[in-house]
């Protein structure tokens, strides 16, 4: 028969695990509470006490207590901007999935940066997420830490960079919109065909581009850097380049516009300018935002399945945090397609130097 267990012996058992924090506490050089308010993800340590005592944690194979890993029912959704319709459409995805598992959407926005400040990932350990999407955004070596010390899982939708092998990614088939879009205007005729991008340092903006120009040379057309403008992927960027676009002696006769908005402000350029689009410019988008329906005329563009990108980001991070092995290592390209409305047609004739309306 096995003897009870001894006072003396639950007592060492306990101190067990103490000692383990203690000699975390002295490696680190800090206090056993300060181990324990990085351990409960408190906001109240400074960065650097932060990595060195979660380094000795992992160092140590510290493993939290069941009650210390609880999930909140929630999902954490970082967008580096949250002004536009396009977020609209990726909240919606990821409500969808978070509706059915019976969880809630926190949002946070990193106020146009790409990388969300450290107080961010301070308030999302505290919360415990069931999992965090970051939409256009990445984190850096310190906030991947302090989330995978926790067990939260996080995936990238639509990645503004290389989000590495090891990042789960959900994104979209860029190159190959590009590509369409600008094929499509070159099989209605059009032969100076303008652009307007999004950042460079977005992964997506320079993938469209590629396609642009791969279209381009296909075509046997050259790429003409002056036609190419860098913009913001926002409506004001969209009018202000535009006009440089359209006020040229030589203007284009189509623009690429990168994305939707853009798109939409290059539509008011041209009609501050007097043109009418498709007669004098024709116009393709990228995204396919309901907006893109309703404008006059309706615009053609690509279409970006953004609800369903976040729907996949949403059961991938829910799959993550169940501990699917497989889909650590997932990353998804969702297709893109052309979507041809009425902005766009073939170019006018050109007589004697004069632009005249196609009959």
């Amino acid at each position: 028969m096995t003897p009870p267990e001894s006072p003396q012996t639950r007592t060492a058992g306990r101190s067990s695990q103490s000692a383990t924090l203690a000699e975390i506490a002295r490696e680190a050089g800090v206090s056993a509470p300060t181990v324990s308010k990085v351990l409960n993800g408190r906001a109240d340590v400074a960065p650097a006490t932060r990595t060195r005592v979660e380094g000795l944690l992992r160092a140590h194979g510290y493993r939290r207590r069941r009650a210390e890993a609880a999930r909140s029912p929630l999902i954490d959704l970082v967008f580096h901007e949250l002004d536009s319709a396009w977020a609209l459409e990726v909240i919606r995805g990821v409500e969808n999935v978070a509706r059915e598992a019976g969880l809630s959407v926190v949002l946070s926005e990193s106020a146009g940066r790409l990388t969300p400040g450290r107080t961010w990932a301070d308030q999302v350990a505290a919360r415990r997420p069931h999992g965090v999407i970051l939409v256009l955004s990445e984190l850096d070596e310190s906030q991947r830490a302090l989330l995978t010390s926790r067990s939260i899982p996080f995936v990238v939708m639509d990645p503004a960079g290389d989000p590495g092998t090891d990042v789960p990614s959900i994104g979209a088939t860029n190159w190959q919109g590009g590509l369409a879009a600008t094929r499509h205007l070159v099989e209605l005729g059009h032969t100076r065909i303008g652009a307007i991008t999004g950042p460079s340092r977005m992964l997506c903006s320079r993938a469209r581009m590629d396609g642009y120009r791969a279209a381009l040379e296909t075509a046997g057309l050259p790429v003409d850097p002056s036609l190419v403008v860098t913009g913001d992927f926002h409506h004001d960027a969209g009018y202000r380049l535009g006009l440089q676009l359209l006020r040229r002696p030589d203007r284009p006769t189509a623009v690429f516009a990168g994305n939707d908005l853009q798109a939409l402000g290059l539509y008011e350029a041209a009609r501050e300018l007097g043109l009418r689009v498709p007669q004098d410019v024709s116009v393709v988008g990228f995204d396919d935002l309901p907006v893109a329906r309703w404008v006059g005329p309706p615009l053609t563009t690509v279409r970006q399945p953004l609800t369903e990108m976040a729907e996949a980001a949403a059961r991938l991070v829910l799959d993550l945090g169940r501990g699917d092995a497989a889909a650590a290592a997932t990353r998804v390209e969702l297709a893109t397609s052309l979507v041809v409305r009425s902005s766009t047609a073939a170019p006018p004739k050109i007589s004697d130097g004069l632009v005249q309306e196609k009959s």
